[in-house]
């Protein structure tokens, strides 16, 4: 495994990632919050920026239709919300929904997902992960807490993020939270808590999911001058719980770095995905601040990664085709392109040798493939497949 960082779109790079194959994704995505954020002038982040305002586009509209293929309930709940929101949210939570459906698939079955969010949208994202993740895996909703900004006058002060937790699979995750104690409040205050024993005083506690931890300081050398940008201490405490070590973590919008340098120094692998390409000579810049032996000891990368998990599986489909016809099904029957660029209708029976179906293949529907079930493979299930559109690109590396 190779420490790499990505700067491209992610979900072009998330496509490309093998399934099942990450330990641990934290992310800290746009907000929402309708703002042009820069990083500050001479600062490490200079001439960083992103947009995060949203607009409904011709685009965004196909990218929901694909969506309500694969989930029309899903679909029909982003629908609602140009209703009780506006049409901005609407396409944010498109945008957030194709990418969270690629993380759960590339996630281990012991792995967990952290998204950082704030209240803009944490209320939708979080029905969007009960979608995807399902609703029993959902873990906590972490409440960041911190003293920072102004004291507004016509309401409480807004001094907290929300982190939201999911489990791949809730009987399977990695956890361990022994590793993240942190001080009892007498032990920070000098004094001895009569109730509690002392190896268990000294030992500390463990946090409980609402975490005081400051953001950084104006003057601290971990700053990077990056707008959106949080502290070690935060990271640190989800991958010491959540990654065990020699695992992989991911951060799908890694910005100034910080999931990336925790992992670094905690030794676990990263991988890291950013458009912004000042992303590369941020990272660089940390690196040799905190451990500059790993300055050479990652890779950069543009282009989408092959994935490494089809494990192709040949499958004699000439019984079922010519089952399904035999049938009357024929009129399901649709084009299925092979190299010759022919028909399935248009081959002859000697002409049918093989299709090779992805291990997707068999996820998606609930097929196991194996000599005796060849006959009940459903040649409907193989058309629905085949005219999936989100699945297109998948489809022509799949099937030949």
């Amino acid at each position: 495994m190779q420490n790499t960082l990505f700067t491209s779109d992610n979900l072009t790079i998330l496509t490309g990632l093998a399934t099942e194959s990450i330990d641990l994704i934290y992310i800290d995505p746009p907000f929402n919050s309708n703002r042009l954020y820069s990083g500050k002038i001479d600062s490490k982040a200079s001439g960083s920026t992103f947009n995060d305002t949203w607009i409904w586009s011709v685009e965004t509209e196909t990218d929901l239709e694909a969506i309500l293929k694969i989930n029309p309930s899903l679909a029909t709940f982003i629908e609602s919300i140009q209703t009780s929101n506006s049409k901005s949210m609407m396409s944010y939570c498109t945008f957030m929904t194709q990418r969270i459906i690629e993380m759960h698939r590339i996630l281990k079955d012991t792995g967990s997902l952290y998204l950082h969010c704030d209240p803009t949208a944490s209320h939708y994202l979080k029905i969007i992960l009960d979608y995807v993740f399902g609703k029993v895996n959902f873990k906590n909703e972490i409440v960041w807490s911190y003293n920072w900004g102004g004291r507004p006058k016509d309401c409480w002060s807004k001094k907290h993020d929300i982190i939201l937790m999911y489990a791949k699979n809730k009987n399977k995750m990695f956890f361990d939270s022994t590793c993240v104690r942190i001080p009892y409040k007498t032990q920070i205050e000098g004094r001895k808590n009569p109730l509690i024993d002392e190896e268990k005083f000294n030992s500390g506690q463990i946090p409980t999911d609402v975490w005081d931890i400051p953001i950084i300081h104006a003057m601290s050398k971990e700053r990077t001058g990056y707008p959106t940008q949080k502290p070690l201490a935060l990271l640190d405490r989800i991958i010491k719980a959540s990654c065990p070590l020699g695992g992989v973590v991911l951060d799908a919008f890694c910005g100034s770095a910080t999931t990336l340098i925790s992992a670094n120094q905690l030794k676990r692998y990263w991988i890291g995905i950013d458009i912004e390409h000042k992303s590369l000579k941020l990272l660089i810049d940390r690196l040799k601040m905190y451990s500059s032996d790993s300055v050479n000891d990652f890779i950069h990368r543009t282009e989408v990664p092959q994935r490494t998990d089809l494990s192709l599986i040949t499958l004699d489909v000439k019984a079922a085709v010519f089952k399904a016809i035999k049938d009357n099904l024929s009129k399901y029957i649709k084009t299925l392109d092979l190299n010759e660029n022919k028909s399935i209708i248009e081959l002859g029976a000697d002409e049918i040798s093989s299709i090779e179906l992805s291990m997707d293949f068999q996820n998606m529907f609930g097929v196991s493939i194996n000599e005796s079930s060849i006959e009940s493979l459903t040649l409907i299930k193989l058309v629905h497949y085949i005219n999936n559109e989100l699945m297109e690109k998948a489809c022509r590396k799949s099937l030949c």
